[in-house]
């Protein structure tokens, strides 16, 4: 009876740490995903929700990807890469041009009128920081890159020409569009996306630069209602990386390690880039049912605002040949990979 007592507590206790095997190889390793725009968001939603849930899906459970929204983790937008980077994240999506000047390469897509496509801008980025950026973001394992569709201005009073601009208050969203704001009289007011409803709200801004996508989530067609698109290549683009701490990747065994990858890289960017372009047309339409002022200056008439920001690729230039980088081979390489991106799609 005793031998029968101790075998079937044996058993008892073989079932319950093979149950508790299979609830560990259930749900190994939780990661935390952190970034600055409501979950409702296109990005989020469409782009971050999509990578996490693959992820899980392909892990078989293994992995377990925690979505925090609107910097619930604390902090700000400018400190989301430093968070991956300390692990106070494992998982980030930020711009670059948040913290200016500090991922220099990447600002060659950021000039003005430098981008026509964003998938073709997002896999000529994400080819280029494969080859040359790596050293700029130690400390994470990139998982993507990519920009937006293009960029305008939405504001409290029609802008057509550049003069237009001048004595205005105008939220930028990088070095380069502030450089631009200020080039045609501006005042650039530095400011995250996030900030940009309340600041228009108390007037503090009379206006900001985004594309039309990210103007649903922050309901800025109800808050201003002149917007100014200019055809042909963006006005301007900002770039985006997603990111995943160094130490955390490592972590992670060999399989998991290549679902992570798999759904990554240069594919993704592109998707990434392409989805985010894509959803310019409905909230597009959002302004125009709510009746506002939509400015379209033509692609000829935008020659104007070409000649205006020239200067602009002269200084860029200079500064990144003062830090040792080649500038005008930056620009020369970024338009080469989006030409080819183009001709083959």
């Amino acid at each position: 009876m005793t031998k029968r007592t101790t075998l079937l507590g044996l058993m008892g206790a073989t079932a319950i740490a093979a149950l508790t095997t299979g609830a560990a190889t259930a749900q190994e390793f939780t990661l935390r995903m952190h970034q600055f725009l409501p979950a409702q968001a296109n990005v989020p939603r469409d782009v971050l929700d999509v990578w996490a849930d693959n992820v899980e899906r392909d892990s078989g459970g293994r992995i377990e990807i925690e979505r925090y929204a609107s910097m619930a983790l604390g902090g700000t937008p400018p400190e989301l890469m430093d968070q991956a980077m300390d692990g106070i994240a494992d998982i980030i999506w930020t711009v670059n041009g948040y913290t200016p000047g500090r991922f220099p390469q990447t600002e060659v897509f950021e000039l003005p009128f430098m981008v026509s496509d964003a998938r073709a801008a997002s896999s000529a980025l994400w080819t280029m920081y494969e080859e040359h950026m790596q050293e700029d973001f130690a400390g994470v394992h990139m998982l993507a890159m990519w920009v937006h569709g293009p960029g305008m201005f939405h504001t409290n009073r029609p802008i057509v020409h550049p003069s237009d601009l001048q004595g205005m208050k105008i939220r930028g969203g990088s070095r380069g569009v502030n450089d631009l704001l200020a080039l045609v009289g501006a005042e650039a007011v530095g400011l995250p996306v996030s900030g940009v409803p309340e600041a228009l709200s108390r007037g503090v801004i009379d206006g900001t630069t985004i594309p039309w996508e990210v103007t649903s989530a922050l309901h800025v067609s109800e808050l201003v209602h002149n917007h100014t698109e200019i055809e042909g290549p963006a006005l301007y683009v900002l770039t985006f990386s997603f990111a995943m701490n160094q130490d955390t990747y490592d972590s992670l065994p060999a399989d998991l390690q290549e679902v992570i990858d798999n759904n990554s890289g240069l594919e993704f960017s592109i998707f990434a880039g392409g989805t985010q372009a894509d959803a310019d047309g409905p909230a597009r339409q959002v302004a125009v049912d709510l009746g506002n002022n939509i400015v379209t200056v033509s692609e000829a008439d935008a020659q104007e605002w070409v000649d205006v920001v020239q200067p602009l690729y002269a200084t860029w230039v200079e500064d990144m040949n003062g830090r040792g980088i080649d500038g005008q081979a930056l620009i020369d390489e970024a338009r080469q990979l989006m030409s080819d991106y183009e001709a083959a799609h």
